[in-house]
C-alpha cells in the first residue's frame, strides 16, 4: 500500500479502535482488559492475510468496509 493510503487506514483503524473501548467482551487471557486497537489491527491482519501495510491499494476500499462492520461486530 503506498504511504498516503497507509495512513489514511491507519487513522481509520485508530478511530475503529476508539469506537471498540469498553465493548470488547472480556477474555481470561487479558485480566486488566482487551485493547481494542490490537484487536482492530489483528482482525485487519487475520482477515486480509497481511498487516495493513501491505494489503494492496486496490484492496483499500475493502479494509475501509471491514472496518465499518467490525465496530457492529466486534467479536
Amino acid at each position: 500500500m503506498n504511504k498516503e493510503n497507509a495512513t489514511k487506514l491507519w487513522k481509520l483503524i485508530q478511530a475503529t479502535g476508539d469506537e471498540l473501548v469498553g465493548k470488547l467482551l472480556d477474555h481470561p487471557n487479558h485480566p486488566k482488559g482487551r485493547n481494542p486497537y490490537a484487536h482492530v489491527a489483528l482482525e485487519v491482519k487475520n482477515n486480509f492475510g497481511m498487516t495493513y501495510k501491505d494489503i494492496p491499494d486496490e484492496k483499500y476500499n475493502e479494509v475501509i468496509v471491514f472496518l465499518e462492520k467490525l465496530k457492529i461486530n466486534p467479536e
